[in-house]
């Protein structure tokens, strides 16, 4: 029925209607001649027909056309010359024979992605974990056809291909022709009535099936690394089985921290194991103890790094070599100290420094002295005890005997004690009014008189 205006009366329409009068009229003949309601198969078959080649406008130009009519095309079972698509479908037409028949591939089925949660002892140590899901198989009673034997039709909309065909206009005169899996039959090709539905997969032609996966986790596996099962996903019928793809997700450790290959631990120090060296266990991610220890008098800054060597996460592929392990430490400090402790920490520890070099000459001293002296007064709100570790400091330094003492190793072995001067010792360079200390000048010394 390919005749120039039939299609228009399948469908009770005129020439000129519209895709709205075209869509309206369908649906009319369509509940009216549906094969469920009684209707002739046939001529439910040439209604859709009809309305598939009048509904797409580079179909229906064609069907108008006078040159459709004295061919007797039918646009819908168009039989084309077997090579006229050879350009798009990579066939190629030999000493002017007809065009060899083109090979269907059976199309790939989706890949099934799962997240699998993993601690960083299991990628560590490694390990075997199940993971329990579902799936869809062949139904084994109708073999993945979905009905009774043999009771199965034709899909109308793609007549029994299983494809779509449709035709775009991309400028005027200019159309290409595209193929998509079929919405009525999605890509079976066949239509089943209810009636005839195979009674295990109620016409759906897969059943669901539970599987139990052994996933098998290897030393040094990475956050986001994928382990594949080929060919376990969902089975369908024409389809070639897709995979089962885990990806792994790293939980976060309330302890360790890992980057690549390397593993990060913070460890706290009190202020004594700080100074005087430490020594402790790491539990590690295996269960061993390590142990950890500094050398005697080796000082751990706060936020100084240890590294060790081989402890740290296994080299994936490489079970037997390994990262590094760094420790950062963190230092403790007490709560507040006595005026005995006080005292020996500062005899135990440096002079304040006056912030010049080992080089700097007297005439330098006295200028830094004044400076600070103004700002750390305790009469302009300073504090007591540094400005006293002030002056004591400049005392040390502006004596050349004193200084090169200080600058020696002697100085360390014998354990000089501080000298203790009066507070107001520097109340020549900050304003004070006190001519308790005087300051000679003899032979290039200055001399300090009680």
């Amino acid at each position: 029925m390919s005749g120039r205006g039939v299609y228009y009366e399948i469908l009770g329409v005129p020439k000129t209607a519209t895709p709205d009068d075209l869509k309206k009229a369908f649906k009319k003949e369509v509940i009216k001649n549906h094969p469920d309601k009684g209707g002739d198969p046939e001529n439910f078959k040439e209604l859709v027909h009809a309305y598939r080649v009048l509904s797409d406008p580079a179909k229906r130009m064609l069907y108008d056309s006078e040159d459709a009519h004295r061919k007797g095309m039918d646009l819908g079972r168009m039989h084309f010359p077997s090579d006229i698509f050879s350009p798009f479908c990579g066939v190629k037409r030999f000493g002017g024979g007809s065009c060899s028949m083109v090979r269907r591939q059976r199309r790939r089925g989706e890949d099934m992605v799962y997240p699998l949660k993993v601690s960083l002892e299991e990628l560590y140590s490694g390990t075997t974990k199940k993971l329990s899901l579902s799936r869809d198989v062949i139904c084994s009673e109708c073999d993945g056809k979905g009905s009774k034997a043999g009771a199965s039709m034709e899909c109308s909309s793609c007549e029994g291909s299983g494809v779509g065909h449709s035709i775009k206009e991309h400028a005027p005169g200019v159309f290409q022709r595209m193929q998509s899996s079929c919405r009525e039959c999605g890509g079976t090709g066949k239509f089943i009535n209810y009636k005839n539905w195979c009674p295990q997969c109620k016409g759906d032609a897969v059943v669901q099936e539970r599987k139990v996966l052994e996933v098998h986790i290897e030393k040094g596996m990475q956050n986001g690394q994928k382990v594949t099962f080929p060919g376990e996903a969902d089975e369908a019928p024409d389809l070639v089985t897709g995979d089962i793809v885990i990806v792994l997700e790293q939980e976060e450790h309330p302890k360790f921290k890992r980057k690549g290959d390397d593993l990060f631990v913070e460890h706290t120090l009190s202020l004594p194991d700080a100074l005087c060296g430490c020594q402790f266990v790491l539990n590690h991610l295996d269960g061993r103890q390590l142990p950890v220890e500094s050398q005697p008098g080796e000082i751990m800054r706060p936020g100084s790094c240890k590294a060790i060597n081989d402890e740290g996460m296994p080299i994936y592929q490489r079970p037997f070599a390994k990262g590094k392990l760094y420790i950062h430490f963190n230092e403790e400090f007490p709560d507040s100290l006595s005026p005995y402790q006080v005292q020996a920490t500062r005899n135990i520890c440096p002079p304040k420094s006056l912030g010049v070099p080992k080089t700097a000459t007297p005439d330098d001293l006295n200028k830094v002295l004044k400076k600070e002296a103004i700002k750390n007064h305790p009469d302009k709100g300073g504090d007591l005890e540094n400005f006293k570790e002030l002056v004591h400091t400049y005392c040390e330094l502006s004596d050349p005997a004193k200084r090169m003492l200080y600058n020696s190793e002697d100085l360390l072995r014998k354990g000089m004690g501080r000298m203790h001067f009066p507070s107001d010792i520097s109340s020549s360079f900050c304003g004070g009014s006190s001519s308790m200390v005087r300051r000679q000048r003899r032979r290039g010394r200055t001399w300090c008189i009680l």
